[in-house]
C-alpha cells in the first residue's frame, strides 16, 4: 500500500468539445493556466492532445510545441503528450510531436473497439511507438483497455522492447472495451510484475467511482475533462482542476497524499525538468 498518491490530468483529449463542456482548454494560454490549475490543486502530470484553433484534433509537433511552452511559462509539472492521437489518425501523426522530447508519452500495446470506431493498435505500430520513444528517451505510459493489452505489454518487456518497471494506466467505461468493474481492477493488479506502477482512468461517470478503488488500494489516479466532464450528476466541472481537487480531497479520507511534481518525478523515474526540444 502506497501512502503517495500520483495524480494526472488529461485536461483537453481529442473528442470533447466547447458544446459539451465550455471549460475545454483548447489554446495554448488555456492549456497553461488549466496546467497551472491542476498542479495547485493537487496533480503532477498533464496529458495532452493536440488541438487546433477550432478544436478540432491534430497531433502536429508545432500544436504541442506550443502548449509545452505555455505550460512551461506557468510550472514545472511533468508533461505526457498522447500517441493515441484521434481516431483514423495514422501512426506517423500520431507520433509527429515526440521531436519535441516531453518526459512522458503513452502507449497502448493492443486494438480495441472504441464505441462505433476502432482504435487501431496492431503490434508492428506498437513497436514503432515504442522505438520513436526509445530514440528520444520518453518514458512510456502503458495504456490497457482490454486484458490482452497488459499480457502484451508484459511480452514486448520480456523481450526488450520496452525496458525498465514500467508505469500502466487502466482504463475503464470505454463502450466496446473494458467495463469499469472492481472485479477486473482486481484481477489486472494481481497480474502486474513487481516493481511496476499502476493508475485508473474511469470514463464518464465510472472516473471517480474506479479512483475510489484506486486510493483504496494503492494506486494511482487520472482524471479530467478528456474522460469526464462532471463534478457529479448533472453538474458540469469548472475545469479539470475540479475533479483534481475532488480526487486529492477522496485521498485525504484514505489516508494519501498527493504527491508534489518533484516526488512524482522522482518516483516515476523522471530526473529532469524538460522543456520543448529546439525551442
Amino acid at each position: 500500500m502506497s501512502d503517495g498518491l500520483h495524480i494526472t490530468a488529461a485536461i483537453n483529449g481529442a473528442e470533447i468539445t466547447r458544446a459539451q463542456t465550455p471549460a475545454l482548454p483548447i489554446t495554448p494560454d488555456e492549456v497553461g493556466l488549466e496546467s497551472l490549475r491542476c498542479r495547485d490543486a493537487g496533480a503532477a502530470m498533464i496529458h495532452l492532445h493536440g488541438r487546433r484553433p477550432d478544436g478540432s484534433a491534430t497531433q502536429d509537433a508545432a500544436t504541442f510545441a506550443a502548449y509545452f511552452a505555455a505550460i512551461r511559462q506557468h510550472s514545472d509539472i511533468i508533461v505526457q503528450f498522447s500517441t493515441g492521437g484521434a481516431i483514423g489518425m495514422s501512426i506517423e501523426e500520431r507520433i509527429a510531436a515526440l521531436v519535441l522530447r516531453p518526459e512522458m508519452a503513452t502507449l497502448t500495446t493492443g486494438t480495441c473497439n472504441f464505441g462505433d470506431d476502432i482504435f487501431s493498435n496492431p503490434l508492428p505500430a506498437i513497436r514503432a511507438i515504442a522505438a520513436g520513444l526509445r530514440a528520444n528517451n520518453i518514458r512510456p505510459e502503458i495504456e490497457v483497455f482490454d486484458l490482452g493489452m497488459l499480457d502484451t505489454a508484459i511480452r514486448l518487456h520480456r523481450e526488450g522492447v520496452l525496458d525498465g518497471d514500467l508505469h500502466v494506466d487502466f482504463v475503464f467505461g470505454v463502450a466496446g472495451a473494458m467495463d469499469a468493474d472492481e472485479g477486473h481492477l482486481r484481477y489486472l493488479v494481481s497480474r502486474l510484475p513487481a516493481g511496476w506502477t499502476w493508475c485508473v482512468a474511469g470514463i464518464g461517470r465510472h472516473e471517480l467511482v474506479m479512483a475510489r478503488y484506486a486510493l483504496e488500494w494503492g494506486g494511482h489516479v487520472r482524471v479530467g475533462l478528456e474522460d469526464n466532464i462532471f463534478i457529479r450528476k448533472g453538474q458540469l466541472a469548472a475545469g479539470s482542476y475540479e475533479l483534481v481537487a475532488e480526487v486529492a480531497r477522496m485521498a485525504a479520507e484514505t489516508g494519501r497524499t498527493p504527491w508534489s511534481v518533484a516526488e512524482a518525478r522522482t518516483h516515476l523515474g523522471l530526473p529532469e525538468v524538460r522543456y520543448p526540444h529546439g525551442l
